[in-house]
């Protein structure tokens, strides 16, 4: 099983969420918005698709590689688990501080809404970025790369419900896992909660290395969802390729090899950003 099919297959459960939240709290949607959604749901769903079919032969010729040849239980899919997850806060911190990253992951920042819709802004240009690189780690120890990525897919569906602000702070949960509320920080432009909670589903990472921040609307206001230097377009075309294209620019236009490098690869601007501050 894929990570297409475990999502195709919670879509329903994912839409009657939208439905309700859209029906009961409509001030936090957009109609042009969260069409913007679907249709870069779609996209990335199949550069996804294409992505797996290319590169699962490379994932089972380097799992003959792997150093325990591991078996699936309760405690070895826990462990997956775990260390998907321990992965996915590295991928996703990894995403706000090097710019070819960020050329993907701005796609699923670059809304100013913040709705269970939101959840299905994803880029099509994942597979370029190199996102899959960082489940390679689960491969080489010895999980079947299809336990791997079924992981990955689990671990995405959960994340869906991360998306909202109708759902208040959760009590203890609050300590243990992602919640609405600490993914409220993490897509907020307010200057306190910048680069912060890059938690799939535990907070824990963000606690033990010192990312964590608590949503707290009397010191920090309200959250202010979108990227520094907004976007405003809902075509999902340039939505997916505008940094690319400034990267890309700023990179051929930088003077020697090690400038060039650290376009790429060093902590990420936007051409808006970098527009607003010249004019």
């Amino acid at each position: 099983m894929n990570i297409e099919v475990i999502l195709l297959a919670l879509s329903p459960i994912f839409l009657a969420f939208i439905i309700y939240e859209f029906v009961k709290h409509r001030k936090h949607y957009d109609i042009k918005d969260s069409l913007t959604n679907t249709a870069l749901a779609l996209l990335h769903q199949g550069s996804d698709a294409i992505a797996l079919l290319l590169l699962m032969p490379f994932f089972y010729w380097l799992h003959q590689f792997a150093l325990f040849d591991i078996s699936m239980s309760l405690a070895t899919v826990f462990i997956a688990f775990l260390l998907q997850d321990f992965l996915y806060y590295w991928f996703h911190k990894a995403s706000h501080h090097i710019h070819w990253l960020w050329a993907a992951h701005v796609v699923h920042h670059s809304s100013t809404k913040m709705n269970f819709s939101t959840a299905f802004r994803q880029s099509l240009m994942y597979p370029l970025a190199g996102m899959w690189v960082f489940w390679l780690p689960m491969i080489i120890i010895g999980f079947d790369p299809r336990v791997a990525f079924t992981v990955v897919a689990l671990n995405l569906a959960f994340q869906f419900f991360v998306h909202t602000q109708i759902v208040d702070k959760l009590g203890w949960l609050e300590k243990v896992f992602n919640t609405p509320s600490h993914h409220r920080v993490h897509h907020s432009t307010n200057k306190a909660y910048l680069d912060r909670n890059f938690a799939g589903v535990l907070i824990i990472w963000d606690k033990l290395f010192g990312t964590y921040v608590e949503e707290d609307t009397e010191k920090n206001g309200p959250c202010r969802f979108g990227i520094v230097g907004q976007i405003q377009s809902n075509n999902p075309f340039y939505i997916s390729f505008h940094q690319w294209i400034y990267m890309i620019k700023s990179a051929f236009n930088a003077k020697g090899l090690k400038a060039k490098c650290r376009v790429l690869f060093s902590y990420p601007t936007s051409s808006v950003e970098k527009q607003n501050a010249e004019s």
